[in-house]
């Protein structure tokens, strides 16, 4: 028994030595408590801020506009962007440029000083939490709303202004809309991002990596090769998760499915090529996968997979705009839950091929080309 825990301590004490030196892991043990204090406690919250709104007035009085104003001074919303039409306004909401479209009436002033006043409200409902807080938002100014002594009596009943909700996108409600129509992205970013960052630091403590920068290969020719089955891959899980979605809950994407595998394609090349700098920079196996927590930990918490990031400050909302999952998610609950087409998405297209090509460079830059 003595020789057993004498053994065991020896061991122990010679791991606990490799590990006190190995700097990125012990780096990335005492980080990683603070930027989870930093994330779960000021930069994730469900309350509404910085939503963006739409405004369709058709009366065009003091008293809508005091209405308006009202709701903006909740802190909630953006300033409004005034539409022209009803048509535009759903056409905009459709594109996902706002979450919300208030209708205001002609006859607006004339019946809310009677108390009987009506304007109708178009939210984004592929999100049920943020629909039913942002709805919630307007019709508690809208039943505080008073024009004058009679209206404050009427408020005293209920409100003078009534408002007529509708959810676009998904009328019920129902929360499984708003994860299922990303869930392939969800697959697709812990895939990517853990599957390729042992790829040459693997090789690197296996020995073959210098032989493998003998090759007559460049280091571009190397990385797409690695990538390669990578990409077959993930498209197996985009379909899987799809066909999944369907046959098992009725979710179908409202758009056409190989817009969104084009889309897919930058995505996954450029979380591929996250994992491969990974590789690159890491010196042990260890090291890659603590560095790529803090990869995919951002990608899952402020790219807007499980909340809206309209609701993150504005700091913490520019974070998660690095990471590739922020725009393929966009692009996927547009084409899945809005019936969007590819110009409709081209930005996040073109956002992420931009990312690989950075990612492309850095990779670039840390690889050698040959040895010495």
């Amino acid at each position: 028994m003595r020789r057993f825990v004498s053994n065991l301590l020896a061991v122990a004490y010679k791991e606990a030595r490799v590990l006190r030196h190995d700097r990125a892991v012990m780096s990335s043990i005492l980080v990683q408590p603070i930027v989870m204090l930093f994330l779960f406690g000021w930069a994730i919250s469900n309350t509404p801020r910085n939503v963006p709104w739409l405004v369709l007035d058709r009366s065009e009085t003091a008293v809508s506009r005091r209405f308006v104003g009202d709701i903006q001074a909740t802190g909630y919303f953006q300033p409004p962007v005034r539409t022209a039409s009803y048509d535009d306004g759903r056409q905009r909401l459709r594109r996902g440029e706002a979450l919300a479209l208030l209708v205001v009436p002609e006859r607006f002033a004339r019946d809310a000083a009677q108390g009987g006043a009506r304007v109708q409200l178009l939210l984004d409902g592929s999100d049920p939490l943020t629909a039913a807080r942002v709805g919630a938002a307007i019709g508690r100014v809208g039943s505080l709303f008073a024009t004058d002594a009679r209206a404050v009596a009427v408020a005293a009943r209920g409100g003078p202004i009534a408002l007529r909700q509708r959810f676009r996108f998904n009328p019920t409600l129902h929360d499984g809309t708003f994860y299922l129509s990303v869930l392939g992205v969800i697959l697709l970013t812990n895939l990517c991002l853990s599957a390729s960052s042992l790829g040459l630091v693997g090789e690197r403590e296996s020995g073959t990596y210098e032989q493998m920068l003998a090759l007559p290969t460049t280091p571009l020719e190397i990385v797409l090769g690695k990538l390669l089955p990578h990409v077959v891959v993930s498209y197996g899980v985009l379909i899987l998760a799809t066909l999944l979605s369907g046959f098992v809950f009725g979710f179908w994407p409202a758009g056409n499915f190989v817009t969104l595998c084009v889309v897919a394609l930058p995505f996954i090349l450029a979380s591929l090529g996250i994992g491969v700098f990974v590789s690159a920079i890491a010196n042990t196996s260890a090291q890659a996968v603590f560095i790529s927590v803090f990869f995919i930990m951002p990608s899952f918490v402020l790219s807007g997979l499980m909340m809206p990031y309209e609701f993150m400050p504005h700091p913490v909302r520019e974070i998660g705009a690095v990471t590739p999952t922020r725009w393929f998610q966009i692009a996927s609950r547009q084409i899945v839950t809005r019936g969007a087409g590819f110009l409709d998405v081209l930005g996040p297209y073109l956002v992420l091929w931009g990312m690989f090509a950075v990612t492309v460079l850095a990779i670039r830059w840390r690889m050698k080309p040959r040895l010495g």
